[in-house]
């Protein structure tokens, strides 16, 4: 025995001691190569096939060797349908079918007259073939005879001009030279071109595959097979509806003579993608495509969020839109209020500048007489969506705000001096704020209701930011009705409730945003009241129908499918405020993002555009008040106020107090004060001097205070 073997016992002939487990462990940690010796060779040589067999590289090269070998295969398959389709009419008839299929009846008569004059070509050619033998020998005769006479009168020539009669062979000679070394080349050159010809024709084949990519997906490299950036064509749509795995529909495909292209539409640039209009084959639906977006997108070589499919007015048709490779991750430009510094609004026949629509075009939303609600999951970009509406309509003097933010991180805080109302804050508190906010409001609508006909009003808009606050809010009052839920007690449910129903006839709307909806957070009569309806990312499909409706949702509206996070601003919107196209229920907006210092300057201009307005932060209720000092509060700083907007302005200030009020009680308390009402411009004003010299003068027992 070697010195270098170590024998597995001392003795052959004596039994080894017991071996501790412990030192069993400890060996074979400290001696791998007993764990080794321990394994059987054919298990370590499986082990190591197994490895080298499953390892990248193999799979690597197994993958090329096959994708080049089907290269060929599926070349020598394009150029022999190639040339099968030059030498018969099978390519007139196919476009025939498709053409009688789409319904194109006048393409259909060009194609068969093309085919039958191809068919009367072939006919004539084959009769040329008949007689070809008889005239090849005729003219390969004549041309010998030809040749030879010409040949000999070339020899006489020259033997003439020689004077060598020997010469009359020398033309002859040198042709029959001539042959001689043509045929040694071609006897030299024979074996090599046989040899060769072969893989010459091989390798043209596998060039006309690689070049139509004439292999399964799985053989395909990396960068081949995902198609990034790849362009939108008929047969790469076709190959995608019927990999879709829809039995009927790729049947119907296999079956059509055209392989499908007759299902499609033109296709369309649209924005930063195209559209397609795909009319199925009987028995498909359009949920069926619908419910397999993703697969869909992937067949396209796109992610998921790039792929829309709606329902147009045709019927079994889907439209396709489908983004460039990374389109929609691009921003898009500023808003239209940050870059014209003269841009003003018009509540009435104006639209806001919103954002953009996948197209690329510009989204206008009209916000006349539209009560309005934004849901989205949070911190997607609601209130900065919500916020651009405000701002472009703070640009019309008009209208008048009443705000409330229940969320209080000062994202409003610039409308200031702006907004007749302010509330800012989450707790209990500013719930009941803007609960009563909300009650004033309805005071104001059920005025403006009794009216006499014809009277215009100016537009008020009620906002209420982090609306799920106020639903959600678990206080009650002192007559035990609660100020959040959605029964017929709930406080703030039953003011939006009435501002939905009736607002909109006097210019009284209601603004919400809110997060995440459900039936708790955002009751279905109050979210199914708002005509413009509008949403970012969510979670789920059923808050999606919450949120847009079932019409919406079922038209193809997908919400639930944005991308949190990364679709931040990006609403999918329901709404006849703004163009949608024909046969679509709604439309995938693109916002502009105002920050907050460009939101201050715009509010900044606004400002500009009025004579003042004094903002209450507080609404205080069941106090006593003094009417003299409320009324010299509510004109603040502005000259002189319209009878009515003072009127309007106290019952923001105290409801209790004036929500009641009418001229003849104004005109009550201003009696004797050297302050009453008077005309300007045809209209009773109230001045604020006149107030101020009032107050100055007045008695100081509280002669003008009023409980």
């Amino acid at each position: 025995m070697s010195d270098n073997v170590v024998p597995l016992f001392e003795n052959a002939t004596t039994t080894p001691a017991p071996v501790e487990p412990a030192a069993v462990v400890t060996a074979a940690v400290a001696t791998p190569a007993t764990e080794k010796a321990s394994v059987p060779l054919w298990a370590r040589s499986a082990r190591g096939i197994r490895t080298v067999a499953t390892h990248e590289n193999t799979k690597t090269a197994c993958r090329a060797t096959a994708r080049h070998g089907l290269y060929v295969l599926g070349g020598a398959r394009i150029v022999a349908r190639r040339t099968w389709e030059g030498r018969t009419a099978s390519r007139y008839e196919r476009m025939l079918r498709a053409a009688e299929a789409a319904g194109n009846m006048e393409a259909a008569a060009e194609w068969e007259e093309r085919g039958q004059r191809f068919r009367q070509e072939r006919h004539r050619r084959r009769m040329d073939l008949l007689t070809a033998p008889l005239d090849a020998a005729k003219g390969i005769a004549a041309g010998a005879g030809i040749g030879a006479g010409g040949l000999l009168l070339l020899g006489i020539m020259l033997a003439v001009a020689n004077g060598d009669w020997t010469d009359i062979y020398a033309p002859t000679m040198a042709v029959v030279e001539l042959v001689r070394w043509i045929v040694l080349i071609i006897t030299v050159t024979w074996g090599p071109l046989v040899t060769i010809g072969p893989w010459a024709v091989v390798l043209g084949l596998w060039a006309v595959g690689r070049n139509q990519q004439a292999a399964p997906q799985w053989a395909l490299p990396t960068n081949v097979r995902s198609g990034e950036g790849e362009p939108i064509t008929p047969s790469i749509v076709v190959l995608a509806l019927r990999n879709l795995g829809i039995a009927p529909l790729r049947n119907a495909i296999k079956e059509m003579g055209d392989a499908g292209a007759s299902m499609l539409g033109p296709i369309r640039i649209a924005g930063c993608g195209v559209e397609v209009d795909v009319t199925l084959p009987s028995g498909v639906s359009t949920d069926e495509v619908q419910n397999r977006r993703r697969k869909l997108a992937e067949n396209l070589a796109r992610h998921e969020h790039e792929v829309f499919i709606t329902i147009p007015q045709a019927a079994r048709t889907v439209r396709l839109w489908v983004a460039d490779s990374g389109a929609l991750d691009e921003p898009i430009g500023p808003s239209p209020l940050t870059t014209d510094q003269d841009l003003t609004a018009n509540y009435k026949t104006g639209k806001a500048p919103w954002g953009q629509d996948l197209r690329g075009d510009a989204a206008a939303l009209s916000l006349y007489q539209r009560h309005l609600l934004i849901t989205g999951l949070s911190n997607q970009g609601k209130t900065a969506a919500l916020r651009a509406l405000a701002l472009w309509l703070a640009l019309d003097k008009s209208v008048e705000f009443r705000l409330a933010d229940l969320k209080g991180a000062g994202d409003w805080a610039m409308f200031d001096g702006l907004a007749t109302v302010l509330i800012q804050g989450p707790t209990d508190d500013h719930v009941v704020q803007a609960t009563e906010m909300l009650e004033g409001g309805v005071s104001e609508m059920e005025r403006r209701l009794q009216a006499p006909p014809g009277t215009v009003f100016p537009p008020l808009v009620l906002l209420v930011d982090e609306a799920q606050v106020a639903f959600m809010c678990p206080v009650v009052d002192e007559e035990r009705r609660p100020y959040g839920g959605s029964k017929a007690t709930s406080r703030y449910f039953m003011a939006a409730r009435k501002i939905h129903n009736q607002g909109r006839a006097v210019n009284v709307t209601l603004w919400q945003g809110t997060q995440d909806p459900t039936d708790q957070n955002l009751p279905k009569l109050v979210r199914e009241g708002a005509h413009t309806r509008a949403s970012l990312a969510l979670g789920t499909e059923s808050q999606a129908r919450m949120a847009l409706g079932d019409k919406a949702v079922d038209g193809g509206a997908a919400p639930n499918l944005l991308r949190p996070g990364l679709d931040k601003g990006t609403l999918v919107v329901a709404s006849d405020g703004i163009a949608i196209p024909a046969g679509q229920a709604s439309i995938t907006v693109r916002t502009h993002f105002i920050d907050t210092d460009e939101a201050a300057l715009i509010t900044a201009r606004a400002r500009a555009m009025r004579d003042g307005v004094t903002t209450l932060h507080v609404i205080e209720q069941g106090e006593v008040r003094d009417p003299l000092a409320d009324i010299a509060t509510v004109i603040g700083d502005t000259n002189r106020v319209l009878t009515q907007d003072v009127l309007q302005r106290l019952a923001v200030l105290a409801e209790d107090t004036y929500g009641s009020w009418t001229h003849a009680d104004l005109k009550r308390v201003l009696d004797g004060t050297a302050a009453e009402p008077y005309k300007s411009d045809g209209r009773m004003v109230i001045g604020r001097e006149r107030i101020a010299r009032a107050l100055a003068n007045r008695d100081t027992n509280g002669s003008a205070s009023a409980s």
